[in-house]
């Protein structure tokens, strides 16, 4: 059962934020990594494309978190669903977030046909390619109709109102005393006094999300075995 829902966008430091969150004893945390390394995990999604409800002790089962999409985009529905829970809101300047975000995209366009993959890596591919019609709502629910898997999908300007627009929904859907929004380069002390959690006596995990991606993509592409960054 979900105690600490994930209500950022992709590239706000989620990959770091997994690993606090698992360090402060609220793991496993739920993230895109689980799915690239259990690819199996996709059938559990799949309904949403179509607008189904989900099954979320079902979809994340034997998780104490989330972060990251695809949970994130859901984060009401996760708020709805576990009441008890709080939400992390993780937030950076939009404007970086744009063209780290687009990185993303370019990244993950060199997955995207898994028959010119080696074969130890098309189960992976094959996989997020069946999850793109649920990334693709998500995409469009949070960030508009402009938005496409691509990495020069949207402008700068129309990126930024669309960070903004999230930022503002999130707020405004969750009573102050549930809901911290957050930026990782605060570290522990922020995040540590919300969740009611000793802080560690070690640095916060500022792991870089698009170095840590960039590793995992090119594992994939030469059919080594995946796992999640630390």
């Amino acid at each position: 059962m979900l105690k600490v829902i994930g209500a950022g966008l992709p590239r706000t430091g989620t990959t770091s934020m997994k690993a606090a969150l698992e360090r402060l004893g609220f793991g496993p945390c739920h993230h895109m990594y689980e799915i690239l390394t259990n690819p199996d995990q996709v059938d559990r999604w799949l309904p949403a494309a179509d607008g189904e409800r989900l099954d979320w002790d079902r979809v994340l089962a034997g998780y104490s978190s989330s972060q990251d999409w695809p949970s994130s985009g859901f984060w009401r529905e996760l708020a709805d669903a576990y009441p008890d829970a709080k939400v992390v809101l993780t937030v950076r300047d939009p404007r970086g977030w744009h063209t780290s975000f687009g990185n993303l995209m370019a990244n993950s366009s060199g997955v995207r046909n898994a028959e010119e993959l080696p074969e130890a890596a098309r189960p992976v591919a094959t996989a997020m390619q069946r999850l793109r019609p649920v990334l693709d709502r998500i995409g469009r629910d949070i960030l508009g109709e402009v938005w496409q898997a691509e990495d020069d999908a949207f402008s700068e300007d129309e990126a930024v109102a669309a960070f903004n627009r999230h930022v503002e929904n999130v707020r405004a859907g969750l009573p102050e005393d549930r809901l911290l929004v957050f930026d990782v380069r605060e570290g522990w002390g922020p995040l540590c006094s919300f969740l009611g959690a000793e802080v560690p006596d070690e640095p916060f995990p500022h792991l870089n999300d698009s170095e840590a991606l960039r590793r995992t993509f090119d594992t994939l592409l030469t059919g080594g075995p995946l796992a999640a960054p630390a």
